[in-house]
């Protein structure tokens, strides 16, 4: 798993059973922290020329080919498969299009495994936001929460309404309040110690609540582009202090995480590297009545990885991995390209 936030390449073997519901075990997780050169590759990818663009998607498939192999070197136990969501270059689904990059085929002719990946574009093709993907494994994994969020790059939503998994992705959370730490020379806002320092300007901050996609039905989903677009230059045209700036954006990502809780005795599940920003939680649990609980360390890290090895699962078994109720797609979907790599073969399927 590559997240929108760049912290790294995380990679969980998983365990998973079926008794009269799915069971799960996190056996071994690490992250394997992007390099300058990572970072600076996956950030500027959407400049690239295609060719380039193309080049880069065999080397980060080859990247996390490499770092899954060492991974498993240092373990004695058999993979069955990998699931690899790889990392988003593009996403605008209103275009029927999404690209994640890190080839499913390098992956699979360095480490000799089953691989699936390319997870998102059926969906789209179907109609679909592509995003979010996780709501299946909330369903099937998860289902003592309410509500499952996601604090990463953006925030996201899982819930259970009328019978049917409803999701969406709130609002940004960690890609822009680590561009913002980084211009006060930090690479993220440890703890939400930046953001306390300042006070909240309340024009900016009703800017940012009156954009037009909180006022949006789900399904919805956002991206890098919408970010460059919309967000980040109402932030910049602010004329305010960099510390007002990030106050402010902790209180609007709180405001926007607590409404989107709405019911006021819920049990809601905080998972992703937001989990650990004490301040941003604190904020969230001023603002909501209902029990926020974040989980163990492996959960909140590693949630996400966890999943991504569960869509695989249900892929390679032909099984729904995919909701429309979820995306807004056609119908329900099994999305992801296998690689079988089978007597120094691999086939696409």
């Amino acid at each position: 798993m590559s997240g929108t936030s760049l912290d790294g390449l995380d990679i969980a073997l998983c365990e998973f059973e079926f008794a009269k519901k799915w069971n799960f075990k996190i056996e071994k997780a690490t992250t394997i922290q992007y390099s300058d050169y990572w970072i600076s590759q996956l950030s500027n990818a959407h400049q690239l020329s295609g060719f380039d663009l193309t080049n880069l998607n065999k080397e980060f498939g080859r990247f996390i080919g490499t770092s899954v192999k060492e991974f498993l070197n240092n373990l004695n136990t058999t993979v069955d498969f990998i699931a690899s969501h790889g990392h988003t270059i593009f996403h605008q689904p209103e275009k029927q299009l999404t690209l994640q990059i890190g080839d499913g085929a390098e992956i699979s002719a360095i480490t000799n495994i089953k691989t699936v990946s390319d997870f998102r574009t059926l969906d789209v093709a179907l109609g679909g936001q592509g995003a979010p993907l996780v709501p299946i494994g909330d369903e099937l994994l998860f289902s003592d929460y309410d509500y499952c969020i996601n604090i990463g790059g953006f925030a996201n939503i899982s819930f259970k309404k009328d019978n049917d998994r409803f999701a969406y992705d709130i609002c940004p959370a960690n890609i822009t309040l680590n561009y913002f730490a980084q211009k006060l020379n930090k690479e993220f806002d440890k703890d939400g110690l930046l953001g306390q320092k300042g006070k909240v300007n309340k024009d900016l901050l009703k800017a940012l609540n009156e954009i037009d996609y909180y006022n949006l039905n789900y399904p919805k989903s956002l991206g890098r582009e919408w970010i460059n677009s919309t967000f980040t230059p109402l932030t910049l045209n602010s004329n305010i202090s960099l510390s007002d700036t990030m106050s402010t954006l902790y209180e609007h990502i709180s405001e926007q995480i607590s409404k989107s809780i709405n019911n006021n005795q819920a049990k809601v599940l905080i998972t992703g590297g937001g989990a650990y920003n004490k301040y941003l939680i604190k904020l969230i649990k001023e603002k909501t009545t209902s029990e926020i609980i974040t989980p163990t360390e492996e959960i909140i890290e590693y949630k996400e990885a966890l999943i991504f090895a569960f869509l695989g699962l249900l892929r390679i078994n032909g099984q729904i991995n995919t909701l429309a109720s979820v995306t807004g797609a056609k119908r329900d979907s099994s999305g992801g390209i296998i690689f079988l790599n089978q007597a120094n073969k691999t086939t696409r399927l």
